[in-house]
């Protein structure tokens, strides 16, 4: 049975407007697929694994070819653990708000324990290859201002954050990527709502082209 996994990365639970937007997108994806399991990974609820001198000696042990310690062996089961939860998953949606120009750092602790070899991508002398191809993104971007290419302001020069996200996902072998992108809500409540209702659409009618396509 195809299962959604949500990766969520805001802390503001009730306010978040990346959550408000995955939360409209969840009801969707729940009416259309009311089958199909949805799981959440809360990365603030969640006790990550260090990337400490255990996983670190882990990582070149097995670059090397050299046989794990028992530390480096249970360093590595953890993060093997952690990224299972991306491999069992065929869609995943992130909901990310962007801190300073880029994502949370509870997000980037995440990306950078999982992102191993042979867990999330392979690379040999044909070069990286992803290893979660034939997966969906969603991902939903919330800024307080306007970082758009299209602002009157060079703010868009600044945005690491959907960059950063897309590049990671291709990495790792997700080319079918969807965006959503809710902003300028930091500039009053008229504009914060407006700005959260379109995007709340925008994320719904994904749900519903997707569904159209799958029938089709």
């Amino acid at each position: 049975m195809p299962t959604l996994l949500h990766i969520e990365s805001s802390p503001r639970k009730t306010r978040s407007a990346s959550l408000d937007v995955a939360r409209a997108y969840l009801e969707a994806y729940r009416g259309a697929h009311p089958d199909h399991p949805i799981e959440v990974l809360d990365l603030w609820a969640t006790e990550l694994p260090e990337f400490n001198g255990d996983a670190l000696d882990a990582k070149y042990a097995d670059l090397s070819g050299t046989p794990l310690s028992e530390a480096q062996q249970q360093a590595w089961a953890g993060i093997r653990h952690l990224a299972q939860r991306l491999h069992e998953a065929d869609t995943l949606l992130f909901s990310v708000p962007l801190w300073n120009f880029s994502i949370p750092y509870k997000l980037k602790h995440f990306i950078d324990v999982v992102s191993q070899r042979n867990i999330v991508f392979s690379f040999d002398e044909r070069g990286l290859q992803g290893l979660l191809k034939d997966k969906k993104a969603v991902v939903i971007y919330a800024r307080g201002l306007d970082y758009s290419i299209d602002s009157s302001t060079p703010a868009h020069s600044f945005d690491f954050q959907r960059p950063f996200m897309e590049t990671w996902l291709r990495f790792v072998g997700v080319t079918d990527i969807e965006s959503v992108v809710v902003e300028k809500t930091l500039l009053g409540s008229e504009i914060d709502h407006a700005a959260r209702q379109a995007a709340r659409e925008r994320a719904v009618a994904l749900v519903g082209a997707a569904s159209v396509s799958v029938g089709s």
